[in-house]
């Protein structure tokens, strides 16, 4: 591991993952999980990364019948079957048989009915006609938005990838100085030791000159008495 980097002043980054070493090696991606799990016990968020955002109003958007819905799914209703009521042609009860008012409102409803289906056939028919163009012309938005898309896609994976050759090359270049910073260091340092070293042998002698000499003063002082 090497080199340390501060970010946003709470975590400390000591890591050139395109230029460290050994992360293969038995027992490192265990040790690695392990430091992760407990980071992740005993972190806890020290402000609100969202406060700058407003407080979001979901009902913003909701119509009276996704209400209704909403309501149902939280009791836990089930879903209404799909009425066929207006599909139906009943006719009068035994009670109006001779209610002319009751077959007229019969005759209106099948009436009605009638003409809903003859829309249903029109409907239908020009969508034969011209229905096909229509997907066409989708189809074809469909296709340039796709492209856009991917073009917008490949402009981003082209970013990132550029992105992390940046970051390639500058822990490389920084992973070398730090490397060539090091050798340094065990250099002077192993200067520092040899010449620590030279300086207690000098003082040694030193030492020994100095006691050799007082011994020949107090030879000479003796033989001249």
């Amino acid at each position: 591991m090497a080199g340390t980097a501060s970010v946003a002043g709470e975590v400390f980054v000591d890591a050139l993952p395109y230029f460290d070493q050994g992360y293969d090696a038995a027992g490192v991606r265990e040790a690695a999980a392990a430091l992760v799990e407990e980071e992740t016990r005993r972190y806890r968020p020290t402000k609100n990364y969202l406060s700058y955002l407003q407080t979001p109003d979901f009902s913003t958007f909701e119509t009276e019948i996704m209400r209704n819905e909403f309501e149902r799914l939280a009791a836990r209703q089930p879903m209404d079957l799909l009425s066929m009521k207006r599909y139906e042609l009943p006719a009068p009860s035994s009670g109006q048989k001779n209610d002319i008012t009751a077959w007229q409102e019969c005759v209106n409803n099948s009436m009605a009915q009638l003409e809903h289906q003859a829309v249903r056939i029109e409907n239908l028919e020009l969508m034969s006609q011209y229905g096909t163009n229509a997907w066409k012309v989708y189809n074809k938005y469909l296709a340039v938005m796709n492209e856009m898309a991917q073009k917008e896609l490949q402009k981003f994976r082209k970013q990132i990838q550029d992105l992390n050759w940046q970051r390639k090359n500058d822990q490389l270049a920084g992973g070398a100085k730090l490397r060539e910073l090091e050798s340094n260091w065990v250099s002077l340092v192993s200067k520092n030791f040899e010449i620590e070293r030279a300086i207690v042998q000098l003082e040694n002698e030193g030492t020994q000159l100095r006691q050799q000499q007082g011994d020949e003063n107090k030879e000479n002082i003796r033989q001249d008495f």
